[in-house]
């Protein structure tokens, strides 16, 4: 399901000799540190910071940045990030700009399992020496704000068997408190969707369709607006199918005039190491033009090369 995995003849002294030479003398090869970095995993690219800094006294990172410049040199940066401090990267970014960016705060919480949530909360207050939680609740406000906190807790059933009687209750619940009554109960819709498993959800979405003439998206459309409805939709299709939900999420990031080159290298460097090959046949699927093709045409020189060699291709 990935496209990127730990290198078998992993020699972290050499790397370190290779991306050295890389960036000596006059010009950069930005082809032999695609070749690098693009084909080791997280964890040997962070030997690899530390062994640079071994060999050498001084930052990788720092050494890369002087290097390279643009898109390239943002997707090198996210790349040379521990997983769980590229995570909260994404959400400290989002949460501290000019106003805060919600599109990538649902993405990352709708979508990472329990582990990776409290993993990146914990790389947070390191990083950032403040709490996720207490940030997300200054910049962001009422039914939103606590579908945040809510995914934020990770405490989301994990189990991978559904009970067909509890998905039966859950459904009859959600509709009671949605287009069965005059306003919304958002709070069971927050309680189903965030603390459910998703195994257990795809189950509840079958057993709404069956007691409903709506689908359960449908009836989020109807009964919720703005940020909450992003949310919930997120949560509902990540449940559904999460390489299908990613795959939007790029295609979207590509369509209409400019590129979002954030969102492209975000999803492509957290996902590259998981399911980029099925996020890959998800958007041939959806979009009958494959993933490549798109970043061939809107991407171009050493960047186009890495999001090609990231994803496989």
């Amino acid at each position: 399901m990935a496209t990127v995995f730990a290198a078998d003849d992993f020699d972290v002294e050499q790397d370190a000799e290779f991306l050295k030479k890389a960036m000596k003398g006059f010009g950069t090869d930005e082809e032999a540190i695609i070749a690098i970095l693009a084909s080791r995993s997280n964890c040997q690219r962070q030997e690899i910071k530390d062994q640079y800094k071994s060999s050498f006294g001084e930052e990788l990172i720092k050494a890369l940045k002087s290097e390279l410049g643009g898109n390239f040199e943002d997707a090198i940066d996210a790349l040379m990030m521990a997983t769980d401090e590229f995570d909260a990267h994404i959400l400290h970014s989002a949460i501290s700009g000019a106003g805060t960016d919600e599109k990538p705060i649902i993405e990352v919480l709708a979508s990472r399992t329990n582990d990776q949530i409290n993993a990146l909360k914990e790389a947070y207050l390191r990083v950032y020496e403040e709490e996720l939680e207490n940030d997300l609740e200054n910049e962001t406000s009422g039914t939103f704000k606590r579908l945040l906190i809510s995914l934020v807790q990770a405490t989301r059933d994990d189990e991978d068997e559904a009970d067909e009687g509890q998905a039966n209750e859950d459904a009859e619940d959600l509709k009671s408190s949605g287009e069965g009554t005059w306003g919304t109960d958002e709070s069971r819709f927050n309680v189903i969707l965030t603390g459910r498993s998703f195994t257990q959800l795809e189950l509840i979405f079958q057993a709404y369709e069956t007691i409903s003439e709506k689908t359960l998206p449908e009836v989020i459309k109807t009964e919720f607006s703005g940020d909450v409805e992003v949310g919930l939709l997120a949560i509902v299709n990540c449940a559904h199918n999460r390489p299908a939900f990613f795959a939007e999420k790029l295609h979207d990031s590509m369509e209409g005039l400019g590129t979002d080159d954030e969102t492209l290298i975000r999803i492509i460097v957290s996902r590259c190491e998981i399911d980029m090959e099925l996020i890959k046949n998800s958007f041939e699927g959806l979009f009958h033009k494959s993933l490549a093709e798109h970043i061939k045409s809107e991407c171009s020189g050493d960047y186009k090369k890495l999001l090609l060699k990231l994803i496989g291709e």
